[in-house]
């Protein structure tokens, strides 16, 4: 059985194989140079721009302010992830867009400065599209335009959408209109086109959605910790003005975008404020009338004054008696706008009451509603989110009516016992007229009005200061700054990492081709593939020839086929031993030349030597050897009465050697080599020649060599690089473990001519 192959790498191998394709190494470093030197000149230094944005904290917890049940439920609901809601806001689609309109990033405008210099300009750019502002809202394509003008203005322009032209090399004068499936468009010169040199330019128009989705990809945004409240940005772009504007712009359309929601609370208590102050004028107006008329109808002209006691009394029952009335009407104000169920997700009015615990409530629902807002302007319908919120504001709401209305209550009875305390006290007052009293109660009722319009023109004022003076809600921290070192490799670091992808290219080639073609392409392979002792490699001949071998040649081939003999005659034992078949696995892989010349390398040596054609299927040998015989082996096999002389041709061209040809081709090739002429053959030609070389039919096609084996004494397979499959290379192997020919031996046919190796050989059957 064949040893186990080691599973150790040949180094030396390797290295060999690497200085034989030492000129792909030099093609690949030059060329991997070549595209290195091309790319640090090409590309442009990305810089990284970065700007850090601290998020105020609010309460967050709508329901907590409420204490008791309410505020553990709110705890249940757990309203936090503030930072995480506006981490989602600064960086939404939205906002992005906004800062693409402002800063017209959907036209992005290159000119070309010199040989494989292109740059992106974004001021006193030669050209310019012109846009219907409708266009860029709707437009989903962009459209590439590339313009090459004259200083007269006269360009040829082509336009690409969807990689396909659709107006290709138009000569035109600028300005000018093209009209396309899109839309039209006008093609411009700015006040920056020179006047005396070509402008090479590429303007692309993109709408608003799509230029904002494709610089999404390009900016980068992250939480800077768990624990911080601070949002981090970031681009790179080999433009940091560029970049620094873009940063500070989408922090500008977010505070914006804050202050607004802030606001809006604000101004809906404005709006509620003047509604109810206009009503409330005309209410004093009306009071204020029917005073003035009860006291013309009833000559009263003041007031007496009472009793000290009863009117200190009188006054704070009183006193006591508005304050009451107010709070009632408030809650019952707001009772209402509760209730109401077009304002189920509005933000409620907040004027001044009393109750603290209500105060709270309303400011916590109130919180509670402008998340809700500020998640459904970039939540899809039906989001899980937007639903739990639905429900914390649903349920509160219903919370909050029921606290409000309990509070009215309570405020109508204290305001029902006032009254009571000052009806008593009226009672009292026996001596008071009773237009007096009548006079009084109205005079009440105005005081009451005037109270509640003072009171909301306080308010009124409370909420213009407010709205005057909101902040926003993303405190910068770092406005956008750009690191002062380029990112990427330098152009020493670009070289090092082509010299590097130099090198590793060709090995990779190398085995690439080597497992696609499937052959053999060295002796390596063969010491890999086989464990059949190497008996020499033959280098490939230049001459053309197919006899090589004479007494004064000293060629690369010639030398190696004298190695090749004396490794023969290591293997052989003389004198028994002289037969010798060649064969190989295919056609092709140069047995027949092999044992031409082998034959020819033994002769030199003063030798009796015969070379036998027995590849009776497909001769060769008088092809190669140039000889014209009438008869051959095959004429002998098929005519018992044939003497062996009869068949032996001299080789002109060799000294000491003799040639049997194959002779015709039969029609029962195997039949005629197993039959006992060939033994009868081979026992007399042994007591005329010191060596027999026999050249055999290939073993991978056919069986007749394995036929021969009785009269050989060694075999030899032979293989040519790149030529031989491994799967063929393999036979030799399952010819020699299953011993079907004797002593069997490989010889390398084909190896380059530049360097011999050392002989390897082998005794005996193993």
């Amino acid at each position: 059985m064949a040893k186990k192959k080691s599973e150790f790498i040949d180094i030396k191998a390797l290295l060999d194989d690497y200085l034989r394709h030492w000129p792909w190494f030099v093609i690949s470093v030059i060329v991997f140079m070549g595209m290195g030197l091309l790319y640090a000149k090409v590309k442009k230094p990305q810089y990284a721009v970065r700007a850090n944005v601290l998020i105020a904290q609010e309460d967050s917890n709508p329901m907590g302010a409420m204490g008791g049940e309410m505020g553990a439920l709110g705890s249940l609901f757990g309203a936090k992830g503030a930072v995480d809601d506006e981490f989602y806001v600064i960086s939404s689609h939205s906002i992005i867009r906004k800062a693409v309109k402002e800063l017209d990033l959907n036209r992005q405008r290159y000119v070309r400065k010199g040989f494989l210099n292109t740059v992106q300009v974004f001021e006193d750019y030669p050209i310019d599209v012109d846009v219907p502002e409708s266009m860029l809202d709707t437009l989903k394509t962009a459209l590439v335009f590339k313009v090459k003008a004259k200083p007269d203005r006269n360009a040829k322009v082509t336009i690409t959408a969807l990689n396909k032209k659709i107006v290709k090399n138009a000569e035109v004068q600028l300005p000018h209109t093209f009209s396309t499936p899109y839309g039209d468009f006008s093609l411009i010169a700015t006040p920056a086109f020179p006047a005396d040199e070509d402008v090479n330019s590429t303007i692309v128009v993109m709408g608003y959605h799509h230029a904002a989705e494709d610089l999404a990809g390009e900016l980068g945004m992250s939480i800077a910790s768990k624990r911080a409240n601070v949002i981090s940005m970031g681009i790179n772009t080999p433009y940091p003005d560029f970049g620094e504007n873009l940063l500070n712009e989408i922090v500008r359309q977010y505070n914006i975008r804050g202050i607004d929601e802030k606001n809006l609370q604000a101004s809906k208590t404005a709006d509620f404020l003047r509604e109810r102050i206009a009503v409330l004028t005309g209410d004093l107006s009306s009071t204020e009338r029917e005073i003035q008329s009860y006291k013309e109808h009833n000559g009263l002209i003041g007031v007496d004054v009472e009793a000290k006691y009863q009117t200190e009394k009188r006054a704070a029952i009183e006193a006591e008696l508005i304050q009451a009335e107010v709070q009632a009407e408030m809650l019952k104000m707001t009772a209402d706008f509760i209730k109401n169920p077009d304002n189920a997700y509005d933000l409620i009015p907040a004027p001044s009451i009393e109750n603290a615990g209500l105060q709270a409530g309303i400011q916590s629902f109130n919180d509670l509603v402008l998340r809700r807002m500020q998640l459904a302007s970039n939540a899809k319908p039906g989001n899980i989110s937007l639903r739990r919120l639905d429900e914390q504001i649903n349920a509160m709401r219903e919370n909050l009516y029921a606290s409000v209305q309990r509070a009215y209550q309570t405020n109508i009875g204290a305001a029902a016992d006032l009254k009571a305390k000052l009806s008593g006290t009226m009672g009292r007052l026996g001596n008071v007229p009773q237009q007096e009293r009548e006079f009084l109660d109205k005079e009440r009722q105005r005081q009451i009005k005037q109270e509640i319009y003072l009171f909301l023109l306080q308010k009124q004022e409370e909420t213009s200061i407010m709205l005057a003076n909101s902040t926003p809600k993303g405190l910068v921290v770092d406005e956008a700054y750009t690191l002062n070192k380029p990112l990427g490799l330098g152009t020493k670091g670009i070289l090092a990492i082509c010299l590097i992808l130099g090198l590793c290219c060709p090995p990779v080639l190398l085995y690439v081709r080597r497992t696609l073609r499937n052959r053999i392409e060295t002796r390596q392979d063969v010491e890999r593939i086989t464990d059949a002792p190497i008996l020499g490699e033959i280098s490939t001949s230049r001459s053309g020839k197919h006899l090589v071998i004479d007494a004064e040649e000293t060629s690369s081939t010639a030398e190696l086929f004298r190695l090749l003999r004396s490794n023969l005659l290591f293997v052989l034992t003389p004198p028994n031993e002289k037969v010798v078949l060649v064969t190989s696995s295919t056609p092709g892989d140069g047995k027949s030349f092999i044992a031409v010349n082998l034959a020819a390398t033994l002769a030199l040596l003063g030798k009796r030597v015969l070379l036998v054609g027995m590849d009776i299927r497909k001769p060769r040998l008088a092809e190669y050897l140039n000889i014209d015989h009438p008869v051959g082996l095959t004429n002998y096999l098929a005519n018992p009465g044939m003497s062996v002389e009869r068949i032996i041709v001299r080789e002109p061209n060799i000294e000491n050697c003799d040639v049997i040809l194959s002779g015709p081709v039969p029609p029962n090739p195997g039949e005629m080599l197993v039959s006992t002429r060939v033994d009868e053959l081979f026992d007399e030609l042994r007591t005329m020649y010191d060596y027999i070389i026999v050249d055999t039919a290939p073993v991978g096609r056919v069986s007749d060599t394995f036929a021969l084996n009785r009269i050989a004494d060694a075999s030899i397979f032979v293989c040519r690089v790149g030529h031989t499959t491994i799967p063929d290379m393999a036979l030799a192997d399952e010819i020699r473990d299953q011993q079907r020919l004797k002593r069997l031996n490989v010889v390398v046919n084909g190896t380059p001519a530049r360097r011999a190796y050392g002989y390897g050989y082998g005794y005996g059957n193993k």
